[in-house]
């Protein structure tokens, strides 16, 4: 493979702006190695996009074309700009596969009042792998396509140096404080379930490079989804929906313990987690919201009796895997968007639930719990929700923003929702220090 010289970030596009066609072409290529390893070296963080579970996924670099949008109508404007795009573009696809032709990674505001908003972001070059099929595309706008881009093992990347943290908003013992808040206004009838979450400052003393984290997220924490787009960085365990070939997927998490490290133990803990009818209230709020919102657009729901025990490296969860069928021709983004904010990063009922977060939380969550992931040209795609990450700096490759978030409910204790938020930075902080 030839190299490709790094490439400028494409100046985002307004939505009024005039779309420039894209020229896409996709081609079969031979096993490279791990996906994660391609991303070339001395790229900024918000020229890397990323969605790989055990190995397989997409990665992307450089920036054909970005779109940033803010406000309530993020969602339906990213949707009609990438629409267009679509409608625009060359396309030469010899895979067919979901993931193939042009592809748009995104993430989006928790908030819409946040000034974070939403981006979606066109890599010039991006690797696929499903199985045992390996795929390349690459993107250039007008008469430009980029050539192939060789792989960057030869220049591994170094942990970040003298990593430091330090509280954000909101001290511990704050946020502990805001929990208590909350579970009063929970026994008062206010609401049933409240999602707060809090944050982290990280420095170093040198350039954090993104490679790095997503290397050490992927090792360590191989069920989750380890994402990149535009800056955010983090591995998610939680899928808010996939759609491949009219079959629509969401799993949903709520209800968390844990892990120590003994079996036993954990196992143990595994079925007191199971029977905790704390977490169990909680999870049911998150499986009610999920099938709530898919219902106008799916036939044939399926959602199972009970939850399954997820377990991940350092904590475990109630899980249940929800299943439809699409009626309505509605795109992944479409239904990332019906779904958000889902009672698992929201609460219920969702619009004093909301009101709440704003009121109590004390800071802007930006992406943070907001969907993330990645759509086709036919509009399949998989968005997880943005946890267990954490926002670079504008301007400081060298300073990162974590988050963490808890759900809490009428039986919630405010020291165990404290070491629950602990043990949800720990991904993170693990990456970040090696």
């Amino acid at each position: 493979m030839t190299s490709l010289p790094r490439s400028e970030p494409t100046r985002p596009e307004s939505p009024a702006a005039p779309v420039p066609t894209l020229v896409a072409r996709t081609v079969t290529i031979d096993d490279p190695g791990a996906l994660l390893s391609l991303l070339p070296r001395a790229i900024g963080p918000e020229q890397v996009s990323s969605w790989v579970r055990h190995d397989e996924g997409l990665v992307g670099w450089g920036r054909a074309l970005g779109f940033r949008a803010g406000g309530p109508a993020r969602f339906a404007e990213a949707q009609a700009w990438w629409r267009s795009v679509v409608d625009h573009a060359v396309v030469r696809d010899d895979v067919h596969l979901p993931g193939t032709g042009p592809l748009a990674f995104g993430s989006f505001s928790f908030s819409a009042d946040s000034p974070a908003g939403a981006m979606l972001v066109v890599p010039e070059v991006l690797v696929g792998r499903r199985g045992s099929r390996w795929w390349m595309t690459t993107v250039g706008v007008n008469s430009h396509l980029p050539g192939s881009l060789a792989p960057s093992t030869a220049f591994p990347p170094v942990a970040p140096l003298d990593v430091t943290f330090a509280d954000g908003a909101l001290s511990g013992a704050q946020w502990s404080t805001v929990v208590a808040r909350a579970v009063e206004r929970i026994n008062t009838g206010e609401m049933d379930k409240v999602v707060l979450a809090r944050d982290l400052a990280v420095n170093a003393s040198s350039p954090i490079d993104p490679r790095w984290l997503l290397q050490r997220l992927a090792e360590r924490y191989e069920t989750t989804w380890v994402f990149a787009v535009d800056g955010l960085v983090g591995a998610t365990p939680e899928l808010l929906v996939r759609l491949e070939k009219g079959l629509v997927t969401s799993r949903v998490l709520a209800g968390t313990i844990r892990r120590t490290g003994d079996d036993d133990h954990d196992l143990a803990l595994a079925a007191s987690l199971a029977r905790s009818s704390k977490d169990l209230e909680e999870h049911e709020y998150a499986v009610r919201s999920v099938a709530e919102a898919l219902a106008p657009h799916c036939s044939s729901i399926n959602v199972p009796e009970s939850p399954f025990v997820l377990h991940l490296s350092n904590v475990m969860h109630l899980a249940t895997d929800v299943a439809g069928v699409l009626t309505d021709g509605a795109t992944s983004l479409a239904l990332a968007a019906s779904l958000h904010p889902s009672a698992a990063v929201c609460g219920t009922p969702t619009p004093v639930a909301d009101t709440a977060i704003h009121e109590l939380e004390q800071m802007d969550r930006g992406r943070y719990a907001g969907p993330v992931g990645w759509m086709d040209s036919a509009g399949d795609g998989e968005w997880g929700i943005a946890l267990r990450c954490g926002a670079y700096d504008e301007v400081n490759p060298s300073q990162l923003r974590l988050f963490a978030g808890c759900g809490i409910v009428a039986g919630s204790d405010p020291d165990s929702e404290l070491a629950e938020s602990d043990a949800k930075f720990v991904p993170m902080r693990d990456a970040l220090t090696g």
